[in-house]
């Protein structure tokens, strides 16, 4: 009788298990099947003798203010990730332009793609060319922050203002001793990816151990690309990119930018690239946002750096009210 119970028991906790496995997302190697909160618009060009689509939205406000923001997602993230902050802006008056970088998201994964910084800030300066927007405020998230720093430097006369939402390679990973890894290494680590992986990563890394059940939008959006038919592609693609973040460090640059400069910078926030390669004692070294951000307030002439004390990396995904506010603020101030 006690086994039968016991049998019984494990079956019904088994049940919640299997329903989420079976109810697990699959996505096209385009997010095909992930709406996004705002139509997607593509913008066609030819690189490195690829046929490319770009990804992006277009969200024109009800009373233009004249202005354009720019909106440069992070590495684990998508356009619609700034879903909160989209809206935010365009009830301020401001045009949203948000893409999805050329190997991300709803965008084209070529076969074959050189990454670099230069070169996806040169994809989004053409789009916005496209567009026929000739200056704008850019904000970036994350590895967009690194890209936000990277068009700033190559179109200053383009960029408005510089705005960086904890923004990762703030540190040189591999000039501090993180070992190198190859391509080959990220792609077999990529292959791995889940949804449970992805939560147990952004969750410590992240949010200082905190979850709240919003944030499981976004997990299934990033794992249903891995758990569809274009899960190769998607994720060598992934590794590309890594190896672009590690070894395309923009730090060393941030005194030669020129541009107003806002860092918005959650303070909980310990993403290093590479941590797990490095040693303990310099594992426990990096990502130190809180003294990152001071650091690269001071390397960036005039910049002014916003804390939350209280957040992680992602401020506009874990209190986007507050981000908001702290942005429209930023935008608003004389230059």
């Amino acid at each position: 009788m006690r086994s039968s119970l016991l049998a019984c028991a494990l079956s019904l906790l088994l049940v919640p298990h299997l329903a989420l496995a079976a109810d697990a997302p699959s996505y096209g190697m385009e997010l095909e099947g992930f709406d996004y909160p705002f139509p997607v618009k593509h913008h066609a060009f030819t690189s490195q003798g690829e046929a490319l689509r770009m990804a992006y939205l277009d969200v024109t406000p009800a009373t233009p203010n004249g202005r354009t923001v720019v909106l440069l997602h992070g590495k684990n993230f998508c356009a619609a990730t700034w879903e909160s902050t989209i809206r935010a802006l365009a009830g301020a008056g401001y045009r949203v332009i948000a893409p999805d970088q050329v190997g991300f998201c709803k965008s084209t994964k070529p076969a074959h793609y050189q990454y670099s910084f230069q070169q996806l800030a040169s994809n989004t300066n053409a789009l916005l060319e496209s567009l026929g927007i000739e200056r704008a405020d850019i904000v970036g998230h994350s590895m967009g922050g690194m890209l936000a720093a990277r068009y700033a430097l190559m179109y200053p006369q383009r960029t408005e203002r510089l705005m960086l939402v904890n923004p990762i390679g703030l540190e040189d990973w591999k000039a501090l001793g993180v070992p190198w890894a190859g391509v080959d290494a990220n792609f077999a680590g990529e292959l791995r990816t889940s949804a449970d992986s992805i939560r147990r990563y952004q969750q410590q890394v992240y949010y200082s151990g905190q979850w709240k059940p919003g944030y499981d939008r976004w997990v299934g959006m990033l794992a249903g690309l891995y758990a569809g038919p274009g899960k190769q592609r998607v994720a060598w693609n992934q590794a590309l990119t890594t190896d672009m973040v590690f070894t395309q460090p923009v730090v060393h640059e941030l005194p030669l930018l020129r541009v107003p400069t806002t860092l918005f910078i959650g303070q909980r926030d310990r993403t290093a690239i590479g941590r797990d390669r490095a040693s303990p004692e310099l594992r426990e070294r990096l990502g130190d946002y809180p003294t990152l951000g001071k650091r690269a307030a001071k390397a960036i002439p005039g910049a002014v750096l916003v804390e939350f004390d209280d957040l992680g990396h992602s401020p506009q995904v874990e209190a986007p009210e507050r981000f908001e506010k702290a942005l429209l603020e930023a935008l608003a101030t004389k230059r």
